[in-house]
């Protein structure tokens, strides 16, 4: 097939399930969550490639039209585990569109010599713009009272808040987003602390990115305000629980833009609803979407997010363009 026949068969979106036609060749790549056109569009000239971003959401389909593809472009909600892993012979990649790898059974990949290639950093500044964000409006409290004052209501002291200058933001992890993080949070005249057992006290990063390392233990006792920058481990995962929110600052904010899992949901939603914490950002939960019977219905000083922090048009390009390029040359090396 020609470089203008694989872009003609890389088709509309299909739909979930739905037989490809009986024109259309099988699959090379299959791209089952949302994905800049741009990227695909350049993989089309080359291989033949199937996209619907709600593929993930119909497991049987998926398997079926990816029977006999080289390459999985997914995001976060594709469950990309053993069984289907095996199901997919001719497997040769896996694309991330992002960073966390929860979703995708990487030692199952390894022992298939399957890469699984993710966009690292490429979003970094979508979430750190995001975590600063949430710091402001939390910090600040009166962007939650636009129903108020639309209803006549003028509540000026129900809502005096606080500046963030001069307070400590504390980061757990100390990777490329939170270095970001930092940056945006020091232009701001806060104090920067981190906590990363993976990077000594005297690595140059500290200074190069104006933070100063601490026990994890300080960090919670003493910050002003939390944002959480590790994956979901064995070890992270129920990192921040009532114990360890019952150490932190009465006022102080707590923000987890990156693994639903590390922060116990039910005891969070008590901190808060008991006075016990200032104010929580949640981009991310243990299990995505919500359901109805979560905790945290009417709790006060409590911004939801669905899982967007790394999502802007700009950052969806970046790592788009990434993933695909990375694609294309785990493809082209490997016949």
């Amino acid at each position: 097939m020609d470089r203008g026949d694989r872009a003609a068969a890389r088709s509309q979106p299909i739909a979930c399930g739905a037989p490809l036609g009986a024109a259309a060749k099988s699959p090379d790549i299959v791209v089952t969550e949302l994905m800049d056109a741009a990227a695909i569009e350049s993989l089309a000239q080359d291989f033949v490639v199937a996209y619907d971003e709600h593929l993930h959401k119909q497991p049987e389909a998926l398997a079926a039209v990816a029977a006999n593809c080289r390459a999985l472009i997914v995001r976060n909600r594709t469950q990309v585990r053993r069984p289907l892993i095996e199901a997919l012979p001719r497997l040769v990649a896996v694309g991330r569109l992002g960073v966390g790898l929860d979703n995708i059974d990487v030692a199952a990949c390894r022992e298939r010599s399957i890469a699984v290639l993710p966009a690292t950093g490429a979003n970094a500044d979508a979430v750190a713009e995001y975590v600063v964000t949430g710091l402001l409006l939390l910090f600040r409290r009166a962007f939650q009272a636009t129903d108020r004052v639309a209803n006549g209501d003028w509540p000026r002291n129900d809502l005096i808040g606080r500046e963030v200058a001069s307070k400590v933001l504390g980061l757990i992890g100390f990777g490329g987003t939170a270095r970001a993080v930092a940056v945006r949070a020091a232009a701001l005249g806060m104090r920067v602390s981190a906590y990363d057992p993976a990077l000594p006290n005297d690595a140059p990063v500290w200074v190069q990115f104006g933070a100063v390392p601490w026990p994890f233990d300080r960090i919670i006792a003493e910050a002003d305000a939390i944002s959480l920058h590790v994956p979901l481990t064995d070890a992270t995962r129920g990192l921040i629980g009532a114990a360890t929110l019952g150490h932190m600052k009465p006022t102080a904010i707590l923000i987890n833009a990156a693994r639903g899992g590390i922060v116990d949901e039910a005891a969070l939603a008590q901190a808060l609803a008991a006075g016990r914490l200032g104010g929580a950002l949640l981009d991310v939960y243990a299990a995505e979407p919500l359901g109805a019977d979560n905790p945290f219905h009417g709790v006060p000083n409590l911004l939801l997010t669905p899982h967007i922090a790394g999502v802007t048009a700009e950052s969806n390009a970046r790592v788009s363009i990434m993933v695909a390029d990375a694609v294309r040359q785990a493809l082209e090396g490997r016949s």
